[in-house]
């Protein structure tokens, strides 16, 4: 264990059937493995950070715009897997962000995709 290392993050979805699928594609093809099932949550492991994904006990939206968190960022490979992550997303259940910008719209030097879920969920794939 390294002090001071993210130990697992945890997402409240207004519909777990509808935002699993989309999430499970793309930490799949980031290289987590499922983890843990139960019946309103999921979990998706890589090495010792895990993500879990979970039914929220309170109605309401997520707005990534509003005060809290805003994205999740991921290394994602090379360039070449970031532009093959953009091009398979929406048939995943992922909407493209700054396509106008893409692959720069972090900047000129920054190299990544910016995608959202149906939940506007947004997560920044980062190329090394």
């Amino acid at each position: 264990m390294t002090r001071g290392a993210l130990h697992h993050v945890e997402l409240r979805t207004a519909d777990l059937g509808m935002a699993a699928p989309a999430w499970d594609w793309l930490l799949g093809e980031l290289g987590y493995e499922p983890f843990q099932r139960w019946d309103d949550g999921r979990s998706w492991r890589r090495g010792e950070v895990y993500i879990v994904l979970e039914s929220a006990p309170l109605d309401g939206t997520h707005d990534r715009r509003r005060p809290g968190l805003s994205h999740l960022a991921f290394h994602a490979g090379d360039q070449a897997d970031v532009a093959r992550l953009w091009e398979a997303a929406p048939d995943h259940g992922w909407s493209r962000l700054y396509a106008d910008r893409h692959p720069h719209a972090g900047g000129p030097e920054h190299h990544a995709a910016f995608l959202e879920d149906t939940e506007r969920f947004k997560v920044e794939l980062v190329a090394r």
